[in-house]
């Protein structure tokens, strides 16, 4: 992908304060432990409170994410007004469950408090040639979020193998009615690439061209550094476009980032 070489390339130019100030806003802080438990989460939700009081400077992160079990945590101790709460459900990260349960865990989320649902596309009934399988789930599970509760489909590219499956599931998640696709779960040994979010993107731009409907873009996974930020930050704006460049459009899944992005903000 020589256009991509190109892109990132670009990614120097883009290493900013102020283009980090954007990425720290456009951060899903992530909590998505086994050992997760409502006291992790209440001082995990306490973090973001204690941003805002004593980094007004900065923007807040765009969500919080955590297990659907968590949602009502999250919305009781959250006092940071703007940030949403974003839930991954319907039996992340395998999504190996009855849709009826996933419908179930995704309704009960909603109903605590999320704002956002990040469900996985049902990857081994893709790779199995069952599309119109995918889809129904995927329409499923938007008409449950409604039109006031967002739905990222994960796609977990790491297990997609070629480039052409990448497109393929951007297409049918997007014709199912995601309002974002996502990478990864973080889960599997590959995570995030430059070259999974490109062809995401790419797909995000024919498709907008050919609905007029502006989809989400979220990375997620192995977002180790604000290089790594920038980088999928220049395939955005480079792809898509400014328009893109907004917290509503352009979503990280990551927590360390967060850190490592104040530490180079405030030294």
């Amino acid at each position: 992908m020589e256009e991509l070489k190109n892109i990132i390339a670009k990614a120097s130019e883009n290493d900013t304060e102020d283009v980090k100030r954007f990425l720290f806003g456009s951060i899903e802080y992530t909590s998505l432990k086994c050992t997760d438990s409502e006291q992790s989460i209440m001082a995990f939700v306490e973090q973001v409170n204690r941003w805002d009081n004593e980094r007004p400077e900065l923007p807040h992160p765009a969500t919080i994410c955590v297990y659907p079990c968590f949602a009502d945590i999250v919305s009781e101790c959250l006092d940071v007004e703007g940030v949403g709460i974003a839930c991954v459900s319907g039996s992340f990260p395998s999504s190996q469950t009855f849709l009826e349960v996933k419908i179930a865990e995704t309704a009960l989320a909603i109903k605590d408090g999320a704002t956002e649902i990040d469900m996985v596309l049902p990857v081994g009934k893709f790779l199995a040639g069952d599309e119109e399988g995918v889809m129904d789930e995927i329409r499923e599970m938007k008409a449950v979020c409604g039109p006031d509760v967002a739905l990222k489909v994960i796609l977990e590219t790491g297990c997609l193998g070629t480039p052409e499956n990448i497109r393929k599931a951007s297409w049918l998640a997007m014709n199912s009615g995601a309002d974002y696709i996502k990478t990864s779960t973080g889960k599997e040994k590959i995570s995030a690439t430059p070259e999974a979010a490109y062809v995401m993107c790419q797909c995000i731009r024919e498709y907008y061209e050919k609905e007029g409907r502006m989809v989400g873009f979220k990375p997620a996974g192995g977002i180790n550094s604000s290089m790594d930020a920038i980088i999928y930050y220049t395939i955005v704006k480079e792809v898509l476009g400014k328009e893109w460049l907004n917290n509503r459009l352009f979503r990280l899944g990551t927590s360390r980032l967060a850190d490592i992005l104040i530490n180079e903000l405030t030294n």
